[in-house]
Formats: C-alpha cells, structure tokens, sequence
C-alpha cells in the first residue's frame, strides 16, 4: 500500500514511442489499476481528491496526461482513435497488463475505444458524463478552445446544475481542486484544446448507419453514471449506452449535471466499490 495520496504523490515520467508521458500512480499495489481517463482541457489536477483518494485504499489509482496534454510531450491527436493509441503506449510501458478505466466525458469516448480496440487490456469500464460515437448533441457547437475568463464559474455552471444545494457542492468541489499544493500540473494549451475539440467532434458526428453498431462489440461489464439535468451532454446519451452496451447498467443522480460523480462523491464511491466488488 503507497502512503501517497492525491495531494502528495510525485508526478513521473516514463516514455514510449518517442513521447514522454506524465503520470501519477497511487493506492492498493498488486490490485487491478483504475486508469483515469480525463475531459476536454483537463489534467491530473483536475480529478477529485475524494474521488482519488476514496479509491486509493483499496485499488491502485493510475492519473496521465495523455499525449501533448499538461506536462506530457508529444501533440495532441485530433481523433479520439489516436488518443487511445497513446494510452496503449503509456500502459505498456509501464507493464501494465490489465486495467479498469474510468473514463469523464471526452475520457469516455476514450474508454469506449479502449475497450473495442483493445479488449483484452481492459476488464471494467465506468463511464462518467458521455456518450456513444454519433449520440445525441455531441458536436458541441459552443464549445470554444480559448481560455476561460473565470474558470471557478465556468465550471460550477457545466458541471453543476443551478441549484442552491448543487451549487453549494460544487464549491466544495472546487476547493477540494487546490488541496494538491506542490508540483502541479501544466496548464492545457492551447493547440491541444484545438486537437481535443477536433476529436470529440468528429466522435459526434452521426454516421450515416448503423448509429450504435460498434456498442454490441464491447462486451466489458459497464457502470454509467450520468446526471439528470447534464447540461454539456445530453443524459439520453447515457441512456443509449446502456441499451446498446451488451452489459451495461446505468445510475443517474438527481440534480446534477456534467459532474453528477463529484457532487454525488459519497454515493459514488459505493456505487463504484459495489461495481469493482462484482468482478473479485
């Protein structure tokens, strides 16, 4: 068991293929890691610490910054095909022979991706605040790569619904964000913004047929979570996943929006155990 938490574990690097990845791994060693896979603009820094640490006791916890991303080398793919190549890279540099991966929104797309092209290195899947390639409302036309003027309200309005109580969590959210004090991560740029929007676009785009084809070829046990008043991705996208997901089962919180799994983290937490739990 590593005494490292979220807030003190060291950043490494290891590299492969020619890029040098950044990353953090923490919790229960000798047990299947939880790959942490992150959203649009987002780094290490902006996991939960209770949702890290809550883990961390009984499952080894794995955060990276994928390719181009915060303090990784490289550039950022513009597909979400191609981002997953580099989690694929990053694993096996590492040794890592199976893994669950939890996946928030864009990370999602990457977890579902994962699990097609390389079913054998992932086991479990949760999938938190997505949808399937081509869902509904998933080219996110307001979506814009510049930065945030005010990214404290800008989150508390994306990922929380309006509210008192949820609002009220949210900030709680947000200082639980600064408790990591040392060695934090690089901001995104802006040229991987412009990549990662590129690539959760083109995910959206509806195919001509066979919308939800691919889901019934990945057949890992599946937790959603999903919040019921998600304002960046529609929660029929959740729906969709668990119809077509050939083992799925789905948890929508109240009140909640893009992230239902951070204001809900107590809950969350169990939901999650009971999940890892069924596949000992």
């Amino acid at each position: 068991m590593s005494h490292d938490t979220h807030d003190t574990v060291p950043t490494q690097f290891v590299e492969a293929k020619g890029t040098r990845y950044a990353y953090r791994r923490f919790g229960k060693a000798g047990t299947v890691p939880l790959l942490f896979l992150a959203y649009f603009t987002s780094t290490m820094d902006g996991w939960d610490p209770a949702v890290t640490n809550g883990l961390a006791p009984d499952h080894e916890v794995m955060l990276f910054d994928n390719a181009g991303v915060g303090a990784s080398g490289g550039e950022t793919p513009d597909t979400v095909v191609a981002m997953t190549q580099h989690c694929v890279a990053f694993c096996r540099a590492l040794g890592v022979q199976a893994m669950h991966v939890v996946g928030f929104s864009l990370g999602g797309m990457l977890a579902q991706q994962l699990a097609l092209d390389h079913p054998h290195l992932v086991q479990r899947l949760m999938l938190l605040g997505t949808g399937p390639r081509g869902g509904e409302g998933m080219t996110f036309t307001e979506l814009s790569p510049a930065e945030q003027a005010d990214p404290v309200a800008f989150l508390l309005g994306a990922f929380f619904s309006p509210s008192a109580a949820s609002q009220a969590a949210g900030r709680a959210y947000m200082k639980r964000l600064t408790s990591r004090t040392e060695d934090r991560d690089l901001p995104v740029s802006r040229d991987s913004a412009v990549a990662q929007l590129a690539a959760i676009r083109e995910w959206g785009r509806i195919p001509p047929t066979d919308r939800y084809a691919t889901l019934k070829h990945i057949p890992h046990p599946a937790l959603i979570v999903h919040g019921n008043k998600d304002s960046v991705v529609a929660p029929i996208n959740a729906f969709m996943l668990a119809e077509h997901l050939p083992d799925a089962q789905l948890i929508v919180y109240p009140d909640a929006s893009h992230g239902a799994q951070y204001q809900h983290a107590k809950r969350f937490l169990e939901h999650v155990q009971l999940f890892l739990r069924e596949g000992d």
